[in-house]
């Protein structure tokens, strides 16, 4: 099995032949690791482009602009009415498909107009052990994966983000769609997306800087999920985060003991 930094060097032997590219950015740690490989391989010829909605915390969009602002590397955004779109706010199964399509048809527009003439996300192999029906929509618009192609995980991600020099990016917990914090069937809206991201800004006070946090929305409760580390920060301030639960409109909270994991919704699959 290669090393992380052989396949990172792998990566920029593919990354070079790209021409004009444009990366699609959340800011989170595959992303990052992905410009800034196609940055060194590319130089000015790549570009980074947010997808700005109601689904993504407006702090994941400021760290991006700083993370680019920072380097030099150019920067757009585009913005989508996911709340428009019944196939998103009714939340079914096949949801980030829709999502998916969506936003990356926007971002092949912005591509034609600037000229890139590919598109590429930041999915790793370890991706492939979740239900990701997005992916269908990856595929049916020609958008490419290469840390996924490379065969990087995401340790192997942090690993090379390290050697790179970018260990805030390393350390920085994984992000999602606000969209996933809700049960498949519960109606999105904007102000249930708008109390998630309250609910996780509060929690972040009680868990350490890496630890993942998450507050699942199934109607009147919020299923909170932490790294198991946190779990006693978390229940040393259950009045608090309790009393903060109730103003945000949550009438009960609970602690899932299962701890956090990546798509527990989709585990009633």
């Amino acid at each position: 099995m290669s090393a992380p930094s052989e396949k990172l060097a792998a990566l920029r032997r593919s990354l070079a032949q790209a021409g004009p590219a444009l990366v699609a950015f959340s800011g989170g740690a595959d992303s990052t690791l992905l410009l800034c490989a196609a940055r060194d391989a590319l130089g000015g010829a790549v570009t980074a482009a947010t997808v700005r909605s109601a689904a993504m915390a407006e702090s994941e969009l400021d760290d991006a602009r700083r993370f680019c602002r920072e380097r030099g590397i150019r920067h757009e955004t585009a913005d989508i009415d996911l709340l428009s779109m019944e196939s998103f706010t009714g939340n079914p199964p096949d949801r980030c498909y829709h999502c998916k399509k969506a936003v990356f048809t926007r971002l092949a527009a912005l591509a034609r107009e600037l000229g890139a003439a590919r598109i590429m996300e930041g999915s790793n192999l370890s991706d492939d052990g979740d239900y990701r029906p997005g992916r269908r929509a990856l595929a049916e618009l020609g958008v490419e994966s290469p840390l996924r192609e490379a065969g990087l995980t995401k340790a192997d991600v942090r690993e090379c983000l390290r050697e790179m020099g970018v260990a805030a990016a390393a350390e920085k917990p994984s992000s999602a769609c606000l969209a996933s914090r809700f049960p498949y069937g519960e109606r999105i809206t904007a102000a249930g997306l708008a109390r998630v991201e309250s609910a996780e800004s509060f929690l972040r006070r009680f868990a350490s800087a890496q630890a993942q946090v998450r507050v699942r929305s199934h109607g009147s409760l919020a299923r909170i999920e932490v790294s198991p580390e946190s779990f006693d920060a978390v229940a040393s301030h259950r009045n608090e985060i309790a009393r903060e639960m109730k103003r945000l409109g949550f009438a009960y909270a609970a602690l899932d003991l299962a701890g956090y994991r990546t798509g527990s919704l989709n585990e009633v699959l």
